[in-house]
This record gives structure tokens, C-alpha cells and sequence, in this order.
């Protein structure tokens, strides 16, 4: 009993790291305060719009594994999405150089998220072993 209620907790919290950024999506004023990038000047329509995206993908990610705590048919493919989704900002952000502070933390974020979510995932095999 104790373990499906980590598994929930855990994935609670992955879930909410995941859809917090969402907020980006319909305030994009947040956009310098989540990133550290300014949406002013030439070509700032198309960052805005790439990151408001990704905010709705995130949102999208962060909604499946919300609703995978609470619905354990869920919980593969929930973990599976958020797993290539943070895993693939992880590789992007380590493989460029000179990222600013404000990215490096949502790495550090993410890494953390990332963690969380591979207890969950342990807890899962182990419970259907």
C-alpha cells in the first residue's frame, strides 16, 4: 500500500514540473522569467511562438503523468513521455555550450524530475514483478 502511494507522490511531483512551464503558454510575458531570453526585437514572434509551444507539450507531458498517478494503466506510457521529453532537453542542453543561467536551472530541474521519475519507474517493475 505504502509503495502505490510513493508511486503516486512521485509522479504527482513530475507531473507538476512538467506542467508548470505551461503557464508560459498563455502568459508569454513569463517567457524572460522562465528562460532568461528576451522576446524583444527581430525574430522574437517566432521564440515566442517555439517556446509557447513547447510550454502547451510540456503541459501535455505534465498532464499524463498527473493523471497516471492516480490511474495505473496509465503509468507506462506516461512515464515513458515524460522520460524522452526531459531526457531530450537534458542531451540538448549539455551538448550546447554557453546556455544561460536561467536554461541551466530548468536543466538542473529536469534532472531532478528526471530522477524522481526513475524511483517511480523502479516501484512499478518491482510492484508487476
Amino acid at each position: 500500500m505504502w509503495i502505490d502511494r510513493l508511486i503516486t507522490g512521485l509522479l504527482f511531483i513530475v507531473g507538476a514540473v512538467n506542467v508548470l512551464p505551461g503557464v508560459v503558454a498563455v502568459a508569454p510575458s513569463r517567457i524572460s522569467t522562465a528562460y532568461g531570453v528576451s522576446i524583444d526585437g527581430a525574430h522574437s514572434a517566432d521564440l515566442t511562438v517555439l517556446l509557447r509551444h513547447r510550454a502547451v507539450l510540456l503541459g501535455l507531458v505534465g498532464i499524463g503523468l498527473l493523471c497516471a498517478a492516480f490511474i495505473p494503466s496509465l503509468r507506462v506510457a506516461a512515464m515513458v513521455a515524460g522520460a524522452v521529453s526531459m531526457g531530450t532537453f537534458l542531451l540538448f542542453a549539455y551538448a550546447t555550450p554557453a546556455l544561460n543561467s536561467a536554461t541551466m536551472r530548468v536543466a538542473r530541474i529536469d534532472i531532478a524530475a528526471l530522477a524522481l521519475l526513475a524511483v517511480a519507474a523502479t516501484l512499478v517493475w518491482r510492484k508487476s514483478a
